[in-house]
């Protein structure tokens, strides 16, 4: 499916994987419309490109995502979602602090697990009201975003493991759910990307995270996560998968 001239709408937006897919969209004819909690929206950690437009809200809130979906331009039809938003946050189920807090746990799977799918059912419906755009009766494709912590949770990760292995799981099942109305669903599992919150843990930490890559040794890079997720668009015939994005590393327990 060829994405110039259409419009697509990526959650996350404003910093990271987001905004790198924000950017690329936007260089290769895409109308972009972004999507953020309100503060990172009005504040973004990477200046979108002229025209892109990034809206604050919830991924959790129909009333919000709905809102936005409202907003993007009539005259390109929605063809692609990308679902980046999402929340990491690191305890053990047992430690010196006591158990797990339910609520911590609670909130990473409404960020990750209900957001991807709220976002995700709402942006369906309004692409299925596109006309299709071959004879085949595509209509659009989302891509969602799980991490290899979906197989390979690390020690303080079970949040984070749990609700990113759900959006694995809903990958297959969403896209036979969505095959009659023309939209593909695949998901991207990212292994170790540098963005600014793996900086924010110093050159010595990132050094030691590249060392353990396979090959290519190094960190993956925001803009190559935008690649596949163009190339999951211009794939036809890609549909239903999850792709491991990560140069073959498999996560030591810590």
């Amino acid at each position: 499916m060829q994405l110039s001239g259409s419009s697509a709408f990526v959650t996350g937006a404003a910093s990271g994987l987001g905004a790198a897919t924000v950017a690329l969209l936007a260089a290769s004819g895409v109308h972009v419309t972004g999507f953020d909690l309100p503060a990172a929206a009005a504040a973004p950690a990477v200046a979108p490109p002229d025209g892109v437009n990034i809206i604050g809200g919830d991924v959790t809130s129909e009333e919000d995502v709905l809102a936005a979906l409202a907003t993007v331009d009539a005259a390109h039809p929605l063809r692609l979602v990308v679902n980046c938003a999402g929340i990491a946050p690191a305890r053990r189920i047992l430690s010196s602090k006591g158990a797990h807090d339910l609520a911590s746990f609670q909130k990473t799977i409404a960020v990750n697990l209900v957001g991807t799918f709220n976002v995700m059912r709402l942006a369906a419906a309004a692409m299925a009201e596109n006309e299709p755009i071959d004879g085949a009766g595509q209509r659009g494709v989302i891509v969602n975003t799980a991490s290899v912590a979906a197989y390979e949770g690390q020690i303080g990760q079970i949040a984070y493991s749990a609700s990113k292995g759900g959006v694995v799981a809903m990958t297959i099942t969403a896209a036979r759910d969505l095959a009659r109305n023309g939209i593909r669903v695949n998901t991207i599992a990212p292994g170790i990307i540098d963005t600014p919150l793996l900086a924010a843990l110093g050159p010595e930490v990132n050094a030691s995270l590249a060392a353990s890559v396979p090959f290519p040794a190094r960190l993956g890079q925001p803009g190559e996560y935008a690649q596949l997720v163009v190339m999951l668009a211009e794939h036809d015939y890609l549909n239903g998968e999850t792709i491991r994005m990560d140069g073959a590393i498999r996560m030591a327990p810590q």
